[in-house]
């Protein structure tokens, strides 16, 4: 098995297509003031998003749950890794606040790894799900969960909440998940998407380019993802955090992105969405509902 560590080093210099404007504006002053005030976590920080500031100058966040410290230390993720404080249960009740101070149409949340719960966080997901229902009933969710492990009694709770579209990200293809996920399992993931898929749910999930797949590769995960029954699949480029995760091996170009959207819609998925900035939840509320015209990449 090829260790993409030992493949070419990373680019040096990024390519005009990645560029990004600075965060600033009245709304982005206003998200950056709720997330403050209520104490609140955002994938956008946490994850070094690089659409936050067009994402908070538009008024919109993804609200990470379950603290900012996850139990697992993948290669690819800028979020801190460690042992999680203690679990913080009035949070579904500030984040509901802050979604209804935003007056937040359709609101995304994720969380990080809590593999020391018994129960993986579900509780917690759950509760925060409801709370976000009773403080402001017109606000759609997304829910990006994490992989449970095959504990299908925690995902059963989550899936109880019924938010509108349930995501779990794969991340990467099927021959990198030892590298980049070590405390995930590639088969796993498809089940629990499987599985979210039969309780009648709206499915979604994510993936990189840029670690060092092959087109075949994408290919068999674009199939993969079909035959699970998955809605929307998202394809970004992969942007390595901190010189201590794994390096970019390829700058994959926007007319690579388009053939990847093309190939997922020949296969019959639903809606594909791919661009080297695009992430799980951006632009999160096109993929409320069924594709019709527009278009499948970014």
């Amino acid at each position: 098995m090829e260790d993409i560590l030992t493949i070419e080093p990373q680019p040096q210099r990024k390519p005009p297509w990645l560029r990004v404007k600075l965060p600033t504006g009245p709304e982005f002053r206003k998200v950056r003031g709720l997330v403050d005030q209520y104490r609140l976590h955002t994938i956008c920080e946490s994850g070094n998003c690089p659409n936050m500031g067009e994402c908070w100058g538009a008024g919109t966040a993804t609200f990470m749950i379950l603290g900012n410290v996850c139990t697992r230390a993948c290669s690819f993720c800028a979020v801190a890794t460690g042992r999680p404080g203690v679990l913080d249960l009035e949070e579904p009740y500030r984040v509901a606040e802050a979604v209804q101070r935003m007056e937040v149409k359709h609101a995304v949340l994720t969380s990080v790894n809590r593999d020391e719960l018994p129960d993986r966080g579900a509780g917690v997901w759950a509760a925060t799900v409801r709370e976000i229902r009773r403080v402001s009933p017109g606000t759609t969710m997304e829910t990006l969960i994490p992989d449970v492990k095959g504990h299908w009694e925690s995902l059963d709770t989550i899936l109880a909440s019924k938010p509108e579209v349930v995501s779990h990200n794969m991340e990467t293809i099927a021959r990198l998940y030892r590298t980049v996920r070590p405390q995930a399992r590639y088969e796993r993931s498809l089940e629990q998407l499987a599985r979210i898929k039969k309780a009648g749910l709206r499915t979604k999930t994510g993936f990189m380019v840029g670690l060092g797949e092959t087109p075949e590769e994408v290919r068999g995960i674009l199939a993969d993802l079909q035959q699970c029954g998955v809605d929307v699949v998202t394809i970004g480029q992969y942007l390595q955090p901190t010189k201590n995760h794994l390096p970019v091996q390829a700058y994959i170009h926007p007319e690579e992105f388009e053939k990847y959207a093309s190939w997922g819609l020949e296969m019959g998925l639903e809606w594909v969405e791919a661009g080297p900035l695009v992430r799980s939840s951006y632009h999160a509320e096109r993929h409320l509902h069924p594709r019709t015209k527009e278009t499948a990449f970014s």
